[in-house]
């Protein structure tokens, strides 16, 4: 089945555009949500390890970042804030046969996440009001519940995305939902792989995207001919929290490569190209073909046989080309910044046997630097865009199909156009007033 078809089969649901609309509205917030969602995961951290080593070391410049860094996460904070209460409500607007149906059964994972949210929110008020009125020390427990309330925040919101992969914790009689178990349905199969996975993916997020902001600033010293240490602190505390999850998201990668293969067959068949159930089937990427590669690498075994799109009904392919396009996107930009990751580690071993050497900072290191923040997010989006695509013509996988779930009320495509118009004044909005606050000189001398 073609793509378009997939796309534009409502059953009868809703008219064909108005199922569209509402997919693409819906891809679109939450991959503008997540994106942010990621920074607000990962800049508490790297300016709570900031403020740390301002403690540890006295150094102004440390809590200077630490400063820059949570006043930047406030102003995400609150644009996610807005982005998430959007999200919620398309859940109701787009999508109610889903929310009538099982609404009950994972409700209790966005009541948890509610509550997170609220924790995040004080404690964050706290700590930016708290600078030079609170203790050192004290004001640097105050960010921890900011750490650890984001991290459960998105573990929360992930539980009801992994339900949709391995829905547990209900039973269906006469197409009624009876014998709700909201624990079953949280810790569902899926939970530990994917919270893992989303939590290291977005620290990777945050990590570089911050780092390549200060990895133009370096560049631009390195040209005026200058040497800004306050730049390459900057630059060095959130790209080595990218480098050090960079290792990990690879194993946790092959992890829930792995899970998808043995509860998902047809979204791994789709991911791998694995046309027709074969044995000792061949890796393929991009234009390579290693023979045997697959089989061997999913089963230890070269001859092992996979199953292919071919044992699967028509009906319940997902968009191949879309699904193997955006698996091999993430892959190949996660090998990329693997790489940047391991020359990070080599050069800071190197620097400790020659101290003095400039190697962790060479130019086409920072150039690649600069683009890794960008690369980071479209490897975020890319891996979601696997997961979310892979599991159609399902919403709730091998229960409720999409256009079971979708409003069938006309006129949804307009609500895709008022959200292109406002997102866009919202982006902006939000970059203008970063690069305000970018731009100011820091307050200590670096």
């Amino acid at each position: 089945m073609s793509t378009l078809a997939l796309l534009t089969d409502s059953g009868g649901a809703a008219s064909p555009a108005d199922f569209v609309a509402a997919r693409q509205q819906m891809a679109f917030t939450l991959g503008f949500h997540i994106i942010l969602a990621s920074i607000g995961i990962g800049l508490p951290a790297i300016t709570l390890l900031a403020e740390w080593r301002s403690l540890r070391t006295g150094d102004a410049v440390y809590a200077e970042l630490a400063r820059r860094w949570m006043k930047a996460a406030g102003v995400l904070f609150a644009v996610g804030a807005v982005s998430g209460t959007v999200l919620s409500f398309e859940m109701g607007t787009l999508w109610p046969g889903f929310m009538d149906k099982y609404g009950q059964v994972f409700g209790a994972a966005f009541a948890l996440e509610g509550l997170a949210f609220f924790i995040e929110a004080i404690f964050m008020g706290i700590y930016l009001y708290g600078w030079d009125r609170l203790s050192p020390r004290v004001h640097f427990l105050t960010g921890v519940p900011v750490v650890i309330a984001g991290l459960l925040s998105a573990s929360f919101v992930v539980t009801v995305n992994s339900w949709m992969n391995q829905p547990r914790g209900f039973k269906l009689v006469n197409g009624e939902v009876t014998d709700v178990d909201p624990l079953a349905a949280m810790f569902n199969p899926a939970t530990p792989v994917q919270a893992v996975h989303l939590i290291l993916a977005s620290l990777m997020v945050c990590g570089f995207v911050v780092a390549s902001v200060y990895a133009v600033a370096l560049l631009r010293d390195r040209r005026a001919g200058r040497d800004d240490r306050y730049n390459r602190l900057g630059f060095a505390i959130p790209f080595s929290l990218g480098a050090v999850c960079a290792p990990l998201q690879v194993l946790v990668g092959d992890w829930a490569v792995r899970f998808v293969a043995d509860n998902q067959p047809i979204k791994f068949a789709a991911m791998e190209g694995v046309e027709h159930t074969e044995a000792g089937v061949p890796f393929r990427f991009a234009v390579f073909e290693i023979p045997n590669a697959l089989s061997l690498l999913l089963r230890f075994d070269s001859n092992a046989t996979l199953r292919g799109l071919d044992s699967f009904p028509a009906d319940v392919h997902p968009p191949t080309e879309v699904v193997k396009i955006s698996f091999e996107i993430m892959i190949a930009i996660g090998m990329a910044l693997l790489a940047l990751a391991a020359w990070w580690a080599f050069a800071w071993w190197w620097r400790r046997r020659r101290p003095g050497s400039e190697l962790p900072f060479r130019t086409w290191f920072l150039r690649a630097a600069a683009l890794s923040g960008v690369a980071a997010a479209v490897a975020m989006l890319a891996g979601w865009t696997t997961t979310e695509v892979g599991r159609q013509p399902w919403i709730v996988y091998g229960v409720m199909r999409t256009e079971e779930a979708v409003n069938p009320n006309p006129g949804l495509r307009f609500g895709l156009y008022i959200v292109l118009v406002v997102y866009t004044v919202l982006a902006i909005a939000t970059v203008s007033v970063l690069r305000r606050m970018r731009r100011r000189r820091p307050e200590v001398e670096a």
